[in-house]
C-alpha cells in the first residue's frame, strides 16, 4: 500500500524589496542653527581680515620709518659740520671760533656756519642760553700764539642766570709762553661738570683777543647734557 501522504516543511517568509524609488532622508537642520553658524564663519573671515591688513599696515609703517625715529645706542651722537640738528635727543653745542684781531678783552665769537647746537641757543654770537636744565660738561680749549709781558695768558669761561644778571666766572685755566719757545704756543685747557637752569647763559673771556690762535681745531668751546 502506498503512502499518499506528503509533507511539506514551510519556508521562511521573503521580507519585501526596497524600491529603487524610495530615499533614506536625513533631518534638515532647524533655521536657527544655520544662521549661528553662519554668523560663526563670518566672524571667523572679518577676524583674519582684520589681522591681514594690520599686519601690512604694520610692514609698511616700518619700511617708511626714518632713521633719526629708530632707536639708537645710549649716550650716542653724531656731528653735523653746518648743521642745527643731531640724532640724538640730548642738549649739546660744539662751537667753532670766528677769527678777531681787536686788541681788547672780551668774548670769543662762534662761527655759526660751522658750529653745532642742539637743544641749545646762541645770544649775540657769544653766549650760549640753556634750553634743557640739567648737569652739563663744559669744556674749553683756548689756543695762544703770542704772550703779553704784562697780562697772563687765561681762559675763563663766565655764566650769567639770564640776559639782565651780571656774569661770573665758573671755569678759568692759564697757559705760559716761553719767549725762547720756536713754536711760540700754548693751550688753556679746562673741563667740569656744571648744574644749570632753563635761561642760564654761558660764554668764553679773554684779556686780549688778538693773542689767539685762530686756527681750525686750535680754539673750541662745547657743552654737553649728560
Amino acid at each position: 500500500m502506498i503512502n499518499t501522504y506528503q509533507t511539506s516543511v514551510a519556508a521562511p517568509p521573503v521580507p519585501p524589496r526596497l524600491s529603487r524609488s524610495q530615499q533614506v532622508l536625513f533631518p534638515a537642520p532647524s533655521q536657527g542653527h544655520s544662521k549661528s553658524l553662519l554668523r560663526f564663519l563670518a566672524g571667523v573671515v572679518m577676524l583674519h581680515l582684520f589681522l591681514s591688513v594690520g599686519g601690512f599696515i604694520y610692514l609698511k609703517q616700518n619700511d617708511t620709518m626714518h632713521p633719526s625715529q629708530l632707536p639708537s645706542d645710549k649716550g650716542k651722537f653724531a656731528y653735523r659740520s653746518s648743521g642745527k640738528q643731531e640724532t640724538s635727543n640730548r642738549a649739546l653745542a660744539r662751537m667753532v671760533v670766528r677769527q678777531q684781531t681787536a686788541h681788547k678783552s672780551g668774548y670769543l665769537q662762534w662761527d655759526m656756519d660751522h658750529s653745532v647746537l642742539k637743544s641749545v641757543r646762541y645770544y649775540h654770537n657769544m653766549w650760549l642760553t640753556i634750553e634743557q636744565p640739567g648737569d652739563y660738561y663744559v669744556y674749553s680749549r683756548v689756543t695762544f700764539s703770542k704772550g703779553d709781558p704784562k697780562l697772563p695768558l687765561v681762559s675763563m669761561v663766565k655764566l650769567r642766570e639770564s640776559e639782565k644778571i651780571e656774569e661770573k666766572i665758573v671755569m678759568q685755566a692759564y697757559c705760559n709762553l716761553d719767549s725762547s719757545s720756536v713754536s711760540q704756543l700754548c693751550t688753556a685747557t679746562q673741563g667740569e661738570l656744571l648744574t644749570l637752569e632753563k635761561g642760564n647763559q654761558l660764554s668764553v673771556w679773554l684779556p686780549d683777543l688778538s693773542l689767539v690762535n685762530y686756527e681750525e681745531g686750535a680754539t673750541t668751546f662745547g657743552i654737553f647734557r649728560l
